[in-house]
């Protein structure tokens, strides 16, 4: 059977604003370093599996968004930015795949990196 699957990239938060158009040479995106190079190769791989990837970004730095614990019972939410204190971990990026179970599994031992990788099947709710 197929399911979609997403897979979270927990990482130390990273320095995207390097990968921004403005900050590359020429404005070219084909200066990557040897990361990006790295989840070029895992998205071929998973072609090589006969799994299609339906969706990926990676996240920019944790300092372009923060936490928020919505107010209850007419309390104002309380609003955190980062840096975050209590986690050096952060998800940095994201894949969405369509596979069967065992696939997932394979598929998350392969994603590019340096800590940990979670994967979770997506439960769609409405049409």
């Amino acid at each position: 059977m197929t399911d979609t699957w997403i897979f979270l990239i927990r990482e130390n938060d990273w320095d995207s604003d390097r990968y921004l158009p403005e900050n590359l040479k020429d404005g070219a995106r084909d200066d990557f370093d040897e990361d990006m190079a790295a989840h070029q190769r895992f998205a071929e791989a998973v072609a090589e599996l006969g799994v299609k990837i339906t969706g990926s970004d990676a996240l920019q730095n944790a300092r372009y968004g923060g936490w928020v614990v919505p107010g209850r019972d007419g309390a104002e939410p309380v609003y955190t930015d980062a840096p975050f204190t209590d986690t050096n971990e952060v998800i940095t990026g994201f894949y969405e795949v369509e596979c069967d179970e065992a696939t997932a599994r394979r598929i998350a031992a392969m994603v590019p990196s340096t800590n940990v990788v979670e994967w979770r099947k997506v439960m769609r709710f409405g049409s």
